[in-house]
């Protein structure tokens, strides 16, 4: 591995950091809205594929009377 000096070093990655495109105030909002939204939708998902669950067990097993 070859070694570079601090400075050098620096300009590498202040070279790298100005070749990214960083989203917009906007874009980052509408990103996280939409992530709440999809773990809210995968929550009742989840609660109502469990509940489906117990009661098809409870069924099953004449647990449920």
């Amino acid at each position: 591995m070859a070694k570079t000096n601090p400075f050098t070093f620096i300009q590498q990655v202040r070279s790298e950091v100005s070749k990214v495109t960083w989203p917009t105030r906007r874009e980052t909002a509408v990103t996280t809205v939409m992530v709440f939204i999809m773990v809210v939708i995968a929550a009742i998902f989840f609660l109502l594929a469990d509940q489906l669950m117990s009661w098809g067990i409870g069924l099953l097993l004449g647990v449920g009377s």
